[in-house]
């Protein structure tokens, strides 16, 4: 469980929020006193109150977050006048907390967005930087509360789905941000943000894909990354293989399943012409696990041979629900979707994937005390087909028709990790396709999609990550300059990259250093 948790605390923040000088807006307006701020209720909605607290600023902390790692404080931030408007549809208590810097307002609003079942920036520091790089933020909870893996929300006391939060949740939570937030900054200010920016991973890419399909207008420039766009889909997918070690009632232990991903990554690293441990485009690597039967492994102490078993299970894990979603791409962790017991690190334990339990528990069964593990493959079929037929419309944002965002003039910059560990980035490749084939013309026009060799999801992995993707959505809005490349790193700084727009993938020239960029070429 704590792997798997760290996994997920990685997703709820973006990858930067800072912003370049370079790009900076004109020097802001003086801002006014800390105060609650008149401003007008979304369609459909009712302001039920507005409370402002002035917060000095200097080295910002943040409360223990269990089971979520603590997140570090961030030192250096000006003070900054925090307003938390809670709104309600009736039955619910939605509250919107805008951070507004004192000085050096860049004049631009940045909304930050949410990780698995939380819909805005629960742990702070996304929200807390982005005023350190000038910027008015805010957020949402969109009346779920703050867990990123516990959605006791989804279901009334009677037992029914709660239909007005599912919708906070799925796409009106964060069209009211936008609405509301933009307001509040006008209001204390006394001038509207000269651009409106989304920036989110995971749930918040989901969320960005939302507004564009949904809000066209609310954003100006929208940062999405490892994106839950297919959530209807994705979601009870994220089972698969502990529905595949449970159907098949064994579970190759961590280390065989360790020794398989390295095997293909020595069968396909250099396919792009140098070995750096690290899959360039995993999708097209075939090796076949069968080749490792009979192989010994050594693990923790004791030796393992590798059985037809071993090999049968990473296969089906590897092709995943056959016609329904894609399974993992070899070279990337099980660890993300098949956890283990961290007193019994060998051997996983059947247990799915946290955002995927929840979801089959809460949204499929309705039944919190539902076991999981006792799904089989016939069941899983039921449970997809249950999960597409009916909350598709509602929490799909797959729609691939754009026109009206691109129409708005809005710029959506999109990345995913090859190695994403939760999200399979063959989603993102796939709606990509399915925009271009609806929407025709030119779609780099208005979309960029960059993919990650080596990536995991939202950051980095054996290979680099997007430094600062929003530095090249600001320059792209506000000075047309649209990203070709984008500069990218591993966690250490020991490697460095610029990531290429699809379809396009860095390519080793030959020679030279290949922990440099300028040894690769896009291609």
């Amino acid at each position: 469980m704590k792997r798997l948790v760290m996994i997920l605390a990685a997703g709820v923040v973006p990858v930067s929020v800072l912003v370049p000088a370079s790009s900076a807006a004109p020097a802001a307006p003086e801002a006014a006193t800390c105060a609650p701020v008149q401003v007008q209720a979304p369609a459909g909605a009712r302001i039920e109150s507005v409370v402002a607290v002035d917060r000095p600023g200097g080295t910002v902390t943040f409360p223990s977050n269990p089971p979520f790692p603590t997140t570090p404080p961030v030192e250096g931030v000006p003070a900054y006048c925090e307003i938390t408007v809670t709104l309600t549809h009736g039955s619910d208590h939605v509250k919107v907390t805008n951070l507004l810097p004192k000085e050096g307002w860049n004049q631009r609003f940045q909304a930050l967005g949410g990780s698995a079942y939380a819909a805005g920036d629960v742990i702070g520091d996304a929200s807390v930087k982005a005023v350190k790089a000038g910027y008015a933020a805010a957020t949402t909870d969109a009346g779920v509360g703050p867990s990123p893996i516990d959605p006791a929300w989804a279901l009334t006391s009677t037992g029914a789905i709660d239909q007005t939060l599912l919708k906070n949740f799925a796409s009106r939570s964060p069209h009211e941000l936008a609405v509301v937030g933009k307001a509040v900054t006008k209001a204390y200010y006394g001038r509207a943000a000269g651009y409106a920016y989304w920036n989110g991973c995971s749930t918040g890419g989901r969320q960005g894909y939302s507004e564009a399909q949904r809000y066209p207008d609310d954003f100006d420039g929208i940062l999405a990354a490892s994106a839950a766009i297919n959530w209807d889909r994705w979601a009870p997918s994220a089972v698969w293989p502990a529905v595949v070690v449970n159907q098949e009632q064994h579970a190759p232990t961590s280390c065989e399943l360790e020794a398989f991903n390295a095997a293909a990554i020595k069968a396909c690293d250099t396919k792009d012409g140098v070995r750096d441990g690290v899959i360039a485009e995993p999708a097209k690597c075939g090796w076949a696990p069968e080749s490792l039967i009979g192989q010994k492994v050594e693990c923790y102490g004791e030796q393992v041979t590798v059985t037809a078993s071993d090999a049968r299970i990473v296969r089906r894990i590897w092709e995943g629900p056959k016609g329904l979603w894609y399974g993992l791409t070899r070279g990337t962790t099980f660890a993300g979707l098949l956890p283990t017991d961290p007193a019994h690190p060998a051997a996983p334990v059947g247990s799915p994937f946290v955002v995927g339990d929840a979801w089959v528990k809460y949204f499929l069964k309705q039944n919190p005390a539902f076991d999981t593990k006792t799904v089989r493959y016939a069941d899983f079929v039921k449970l997809f087909l249950q999960s597409e037929l009916r909350y598709n419309d509602v929490i799909g944002t797959d729609d691939p028709d754009l026109s009206a965002y691109r129409k708005s003039g809005g710029k959506l910059l999109a990345w995913h990790g090859l190695d994403d560990q939760l999200i399979p980035a063959q989603g993102s490749v796939d709606y990509r396709k399915r925009v271009e084939r609806t929407v025709g013309g030119n779609v780099d026009s208005f979309y960029r999609l960059f993919l990650a060799s080596g990536a995991v999801h939202c950051g980095p992995g054996a290979g680099p990550a997007p430094t600062d993707p929003l530095a090249s959505l600001v320059t792209w809005v506000e000075q047309g300059k649209a990203p070709n490349t984008l500069p990218a790193a591993t966690a250490d700084g020991s490697t460095v990259r610029e990531l290429c727009v699809y379809p396009k993938l860095p390519r080793y020239v030959g020679h030279g250093d290949p922990k440099v960029a300028e040894s690769y070429r896009c291609a």
